[in-house]
């Protein structure tokens, strides 16, 4: 009988190197700290990240119960992964404590396989629980002036909207807009393999 309770996701295999690149100029070179991931997923990013990054506290959410037990067992043995919260990226006001200071949030694909409200939250939150000069980085799809940047990204959102009219790839505009309404300076856009983009926001 198969016991592994590991999901996977072929995205995660492919995007976490160039995704490591990225948070290896941005986190904090020594601990402690925290980094909490909002909508972990299967966990494959939560046991690479957390990896790479052996002084930092990694904490892993998710809003779907299902998915804790991939996390966990993708992050079994590693001391410096926390077992997954339940973690609703749409709450208004997240009950949330952590052993370390946060030094960041890490997002990835989440705001267009979700309503806006879940983009509105994560915003919120952010806004709440980073300290000043802290991070959050996003990774995913965009539409960058109201135009996709792809036509594989076209076709993306075209099929996001087919399942759930709530879904879609988001404009960047959008996104920095909410991001400043609460509290948080975009600083950069980089671009990733697969037309998506790493998007960094420092909290004021």
């Amino acid at each position: 009988m198969n016991t592994d309770l590991r999901q996977h996701a072929p995205a995660a295999e492919r995007n976490r190197a160039p995704i490591l690149e990225v948070l290896r100029r941005l986190l904090p070179a020594e601990g402690p700290g925290t980094v909490l991931e909002v909508a972990s997923g299967t966990g494959q990013h939560a046991a690479y990240f957390a990896a790479a990054f052996p002084h930092l506290t990694w904490q892993p959410s998710d809003a779907n119960q299902e998915a804790h037990g991939s996390i966990a067992a993708w992050t079994a043995g590693l001391a410096n992964a926390r077992p997954p919260l339940s973690l609703d990226a749409a709450a208004p006001a997240w009950r949330l404590e952590t052993e370390s200071p946060l030094v960041a949030l890490f997002n990835a694909n989440m705001i267009h396989i979700s309503p806006w409200a879940a983009c509105e939250g994560l915003m919120a939150n952010a806004g709440t629980h980073l300290p000043a000069g802290a991070l959050l980085v996003m990774y995913g799809p965009y539409r960058r002036g109201g135009a996709h940047t792809a036509p594989s990204n076209a076709a993306f959102d075209e099929s996001l909207r087919a399942r759930d009219p709530a879904w879609g790839v988001r404009d960047l505009e959008d996104v920095v807009a909410c991001a400043d309404a609460n509290g948080l300076d975009h600083v950069e856009a980089v671009d990733m393999p697969a037309n998506n983009l790493v998007v960094v926001y420092r909290r004021r």
